[in-house]
């Protein structure tokens, strides 16, 4: 045999990939992760603590294996590091909730073929707007993914020991970055702008983590709500540019550059892929989820920031790798 020839194996592999978003979501609906984390070391244990057959334990068992997520060792299992950093309930990284969402919007990949060739979504998008209920569960569950990134800028920025410090955070959605940043330094302040609906959830989150005093919140659409002039040492806009057009993200960026006071800094925070569009592997295939449900959204490229954030005011511009797949934008 050719040990040069092309095999199946990865092909099927790809083609069968929906297998692992159902295990991951299934293993995290039944608090598996936990309960490993609390203890449980066999299918039997597993099965009896989150109430389901042993059959499906060692099912899932299985095929948490095989996605390198639990390990086996001499019939016993336990999380892998990754696994019990970010999977265990109740810990500030947990993802859980997030894979459960994503298991329940399997169904909508089926629509790609249609829109793609459309160039955007098909159906009406419904999904951007304030009075959804569907807030409740996406803001919290995707919480966990920017704790480590929003650690980081902290450290490259030194907030810590930035003193009394406004912050005002852009379309924040769960509080995050106000929440670990007002933690770190407590005698800054923060304000988020973002659709009441998704204030109130923010204004949970941040007072569960004991700085809420300290936290404001502004109502509206940052489309059209004003930001302030010569108000905020920092401004951050985490998770928002892969949603809108360019002359959307100047337009913002613009409003942004006029809310700092001089010399401030504008943390912004995405999935960004490199200028010849040949990486990283996460931002260039998040691509799908933008054309399935934005009408003029994508994964820009460093050049597009670069080219955005000059167009703004902005001068001195840098990227910052995180331990996530989204790179850190700072512009001053």
């Amino acid at each position: 045999m050719n040990n040069n020839q092309p095999t199946p194996g990865r092909i099927m592999q790809l083609i069968n990939g929906y297998w692992a978003t159902g295990i991951l979501g299934a293993a995290a609906s039944h608090s598996l992760f936990t309960h490993l984390d609390a203890g449980a070391e066999t299918a039997g244990q597993l099965a009896a603590r989150a109430g389901i057959s042993e059959r499906g334990a060692q099912t899932l068992l299985d095929g948490l294996v095989s996605l390198g997520l639990v390990k086996l060792d001499d019939g016993t299992y336990r999380n892998t590091e990754e696994a019990a950093t970010f999977l265990v309930e109740g810990r500030p990284t947990c993802l859980s909730t997030f894979a459960t969402l994503k298991l329940a919007q399997m169904g909508d990949l089926a629509a790609l073929p249609e829109v793609v060739r459309a160039g955007g979504p098909v159906a009406d998008a419904t999904v951007e707007v304030a009075d959804n209920p569907h807030w409740a569960q996406v803001v919290p569950a995707i919480a966990g993914q920017s704790v480590p990134v929003a650690t980081v800028a902290a450290e490259l920025l030194g907030l810590a020991d930035a003193g009394e410090i406004s912050i005002l955070d852009v379309g924040g959605g769960s509080g995050i970055y106000s929440a670990i940043w007002l933690g770190l330094n407590p005698a800054a302040r923060s304000t988020q702008l973002d659709w009441a609906p998704i204030n109130a959830i923010a204004r949970r989150m941040v007072a569960e983590r004991g700085v809420g005093d300290r936290f404001t919140c502004v109502d509206g659409d940052f489309h059209t709500t004003g930001f302030g002039t010569a108000a905020h040492d920092v401004a951050v806009y985490s998770h928002i540019a892969h949603q809108e057009g360019p002359e959307d993200n100047v337009a913002l960026f613009s409003k942004l550059r006029g809310a700092l006071k001089p010399g401030g800094t504008l943390v912004v925070c995405d999935f960004i892929v490199d200028d010849d569009r040949g990486g990283p592997p996460f931002p260039l295939i998040f691509a799908a989820e933008m054309l399935l449900k934005s009408k003029q959204g994508g994964t820009w490229r460093r050049a597009d920031y670069q080219d955005w954030l000059a167009k703004a005011g902005f001068e001195d511009i840098s990227f910052h790798p995180t331990p996530s797949p989204a790179t850190l934008v700072f512009a001053r």
